[in-house]
C-alpha cells in the first residue's frame, strides 16, 4: 500500500476548467502529503498559468508546472482530471492529452474525472463496461459510451473515480487519496 506522502499525482487541465474541480483537489492531494503537478498544453493562453471558470464567467489562474508535450505519465501514481465544459472539450482534441490519458488508464494507475471531464474518458475507450458517473448533462453520452451510469457523488471501477459535480468534491478528493493508498490496479483495456 502506497504512502500518500510518497505519491506523485498529475493534474491534467487546460483554460476553461471548472476553478474548484482543480483548486480543491490539489489543495486536499497536497496536504494530504502529495507531490502534485499541473500540466497544460503549450497552446494554452498563458505561458505560465491557464483560467478557470467560475460558474458564470472566467475565473482565477492557476499555475502549470509543465507543459503536457513533455509529461512522462510513468512518473506519476495518478492522473486527476476537471470538468467544466470547455476544459475536456479543448483536451479531447489535443493527440498528447489522450496519448497520457491512454497511458494512465492501461498501467492501472488511479485515474478521476469529475463534472464533463468523464467526456475523456470516452475519447480513449475507457468507458465501455465500466461504472461511472459526471454531470447529469452528458449522462447519455456516457451511457452511449457502454457505461453504466449511477447518480452517486462518488463512483469507482478498477481505480477509476468519477464524480457529478462541484458538490461533490469532498467525497471525490478523499476517493482519490484511498485509490492511491490501494495501489496500482491491473492494467485496464481500452475499447476499440
Amino acid at each position: 500500500m502506497p504512502d500518500i506522502k510518497q505519491a506523485k499525482v498529475l493534474i491534467l487541465a487546460t483554460d476553461g476548467f471548472a476553478e474548484t474541480e482543480l483548486t480543491v483537489p490539489k489543495a486536499k492531494l497536497r496536504q494530504a502529503g502529495a507531490t502534485v503537478h499541473v500540466a497544460s498544453p503549450k497552446s494554452r493562453e498563458k505561458p505560465e498559468s491557464i483560467r478557470g471558470w467560475d460558474k458564470t464567467d472566467w475565473g482565477k489562474n492557476v499555475a502549470v508546472d509543465l507543459d503536457l508535450e513533455t509529461v512522462d505519465p510513468s512518473a506519476y501514481d495518478a492522473l486527476v482530471l476537471p470538468g467544466g465544459q470547455i476544459n475536456p472539450d479543448k483536451l479531447r482534441l489535443e493527440p498528447k492529452a489522450l496519448e497520457v490519458i491512454k497511458a494512465f488508464v492501461t498501467s492501472g494507475k488511479v485515474v478521476a474525472a469529475i463534472c464533463h471531464a468523464p467526456w475523456l474518458l470516452i475519447e480513449v475507450g475507457a468507458a465501455k463496461g465500466r461504472d461511472l458517473t459526471s454531470f447529469s448533462s452528458i449522462r447519455t453520452d456516457v451511457i452511449n459510451a457502454g457505461a453504466r451510469w449511477h447518480d452517486r457523488e462518488v463512483v469507482t471501477d478498477h481505480g477509476i473515480v468519477t464524480s457529478r459535480n462541484p458538490g461533490d468534491l469532498d467525497a471525490f478528493s478523499a476517493k482519490i487519496i484511498e485509490e492511491i493508498a490501494e495501489g496500482r490496479h491491473e492494467p485496464r483495456s481500452l475499447a476499440a
